[in-house]
């Protein structure tokens, strides 16, 4: 008996989009030969997929590549979260790229093809629906960041940081393949519904020794893409080297990426008794990592980096709290699944806005430089400054930076409701470490320009603390405690 593979074209509608606009782009190029129309091009296609992938995810959840009830094509709400997030995020970076493109080093009609590449594979990320189409997509998202790294002429440390990104990123995805094949040799089954299943029903499975390896390699190959620690080492130096809005797609799309897939397969394929201590201790080791080592960071980029390893380990914690009994529940698991998305979502926004400062307050074409290089900034450009300061304020979860706050308050909820309040202790002091080097870098934007910061570091700490324990107890631990009485 045949098997016929259904196909949805509708459902396909936004990875058309974005690779017609890769097509596009080649054909501005080399029809036109104007950097304008090229980036133009490139920009409109982006909004194009964003509307389109809206428009597609606002009705019911379709499928396609499907052979009886396993499709290797799902796109669903989450999915066009994630592609309109990734158009967006394309936008943002074209939108910053203009003073790199103007100086004549890279040339713009490989540098937005590149870019649409990476969101085409960003694209059919988000909707993938087994192991194969996610690696692939998160490969496809990634190979064209190798080539945009370096892309610069004549820069040494480019060229550097884009053989450091692909040296570690081929160890990663190596790795993520060697655990697909061997939970294909233990189960028979690709799909990630499927695979799921399968392991939640035979028990057996899980004694086998080759099953727990499998599971340990997937995750680990995908704790490379958002560069948890101790699979970090590459990002500061790879963000440092690659030319500004590099870095900004990198510390944003990438790590969206990498994120969308290690949620898709924790989620829906590997059961949480393993993933879920592994996650857990990933989540501890990467946000005190990077808080701990971007408080002696003097560049602003690797700043920026470290702050961006410790965010990962924010994204994770949720995700370490299902191995626990409450965390297995469904409303625990749920909760837990949306404060990851939410917290990705809203620190790739930040996160982009905090760059996008650094190119307009730094030389065309150049680094990000040293945080003495941006001391009085904001005095020399309020509007800019502000904003990067709102962006700063708003990644270490102040207020009126409200979207930092949300994020960090619905982590914190969704490990209470987990029953990981030890989790949530650390995420709470780690979130106050953060503060320390966020303000700091603040008040060295307003800083006179020969004078000191006029915040000490153990001033700040001491500020943070209490911030942090009001914040903690009238916004996150107050309604939780009033929640138990209740019930009680």
């Amino acid at each position: 008996m045949s098997l016929v593979q259904s196909v949805d074209h509708v459902a396909l509608l936004p990875a058309y989009l974005a690779g017609g606009t890769a097509v596009l782009v080649l054909l501005a190029d080399l029809l036109v030969a104007r950097a304008a129309v090229t980036v133009a091009v490139a920009a409109a296609g982006s909004a194009a997929t964003a509307l389109g992938a809206a428009l597609v995810g606002a009705g019911d959840e379709r499928r396609s590549f499907c052979v009886g009830a396993d499709c290797s094509w799902v796109f669903g709400g989450r999915a066009a979260l994630v592609a309109a997030l990734l158009a967006l995020l394309t936008l943002g970076v074209l939108a910053i790229s203009g003073p790199l493109l103007r100086a004549g080093r890279t040339p713009p009609g490989e540098y937005c093809f590149l870019l649409a590449c990476a969101l085409t594979g960003g694209v059919v990320l988000g909707a993938a629906g087994d192991l194969i189409t996610l690696i692939v997509a998160l490969e496809t998202l990634t190979l064209p960041l190798y080539v945009l790294v370096g892309l610069r002429r004549g820069s040494l440390a480019g060229a550097e940081a884009a053989v450091t990104f692909f040296v570690v990123s081929v160890v990663a995805t190596t790795l993520t393949l060697l655990g697909a094949a061997l939970l294909y040799a233990v189960t028979g089954v690709l799909h990630l519904d499927r695979l799921g299943a399968t392991l939640a029903g035979r028990a057996d499975l899980l004694d086998l020794p080759l099953t727990t390896v499998a599971v340990a390699l997937v995750v680990a190959g995908l704790a490379f893409k958002v560069a948890a620690v101790p699979f970090h080492a590459w990002a500061p130096a790879t963000y440092d080297g690659a030319p500004l809005p590099v870095a900004a797609y990198l510390s944003t799309a990438s790590k969206l990426g990498g994120v969308v897939a290690l949620l898709a397969v924790v989620q829906r394929a590997l059961p949480a008794t393993v993933t879920g201590p592994v996650l857990a201790l990933l989540a501890v080791l990467t946000m005190t990592v990077g808080n701990l080592v971007a408080l002696r960071q003097r560049r602003t980029v690797r700043l920026l980096a470290w702050s961006s390893v410790a965010q990962a380990g924010y994204i994770i914690a949720p995700l370490g709290a299902l191995a626990l009994a409450g965390g297995r529940t469904a409303d625990a698991r749920a909760g837990a699944y949306a404060a990851a998305v939410a917290y990705a979502v809203f620190f790739v926004l930040l996160e982009l806005a905090a760059f996008a400062a650094v190119v307009a307050l730094r030389p065309a074409d150049g680094d990000g430089g040293t945080l003495d290089d941006l001391r009085g900034a904001a005095r020399r450009h309020p509007f800019v400054g502000a904003a990067f300061a709102l962006a700063l304020i708003g990644l270490a979860g102040l207020p009126p930076g409200l979207a930092g706050l949300f994020a960090k308050v619905t982590v914190v909820r969704a490990l209470l409701a987990g029953h990981a309040g030890w989790l949530a202790l650390v995420v709470a002091v780690n979130a106050v470490l953060g503060l320390a080097y966020y303000l700091r870098l603040a008040a060295t934007l307003y800083a006179a320009p020969d004078g000191p910061v006029p915040v000490r570091p153990a001033r700040l700490v001491v500020l943070a603390l209490g911030v942090a324990t009001v914040l903690a107890v009238v916004v996150g631990f107050a309604p939780q405690l009033v929640l138990d009485v209740a019930i009680r």
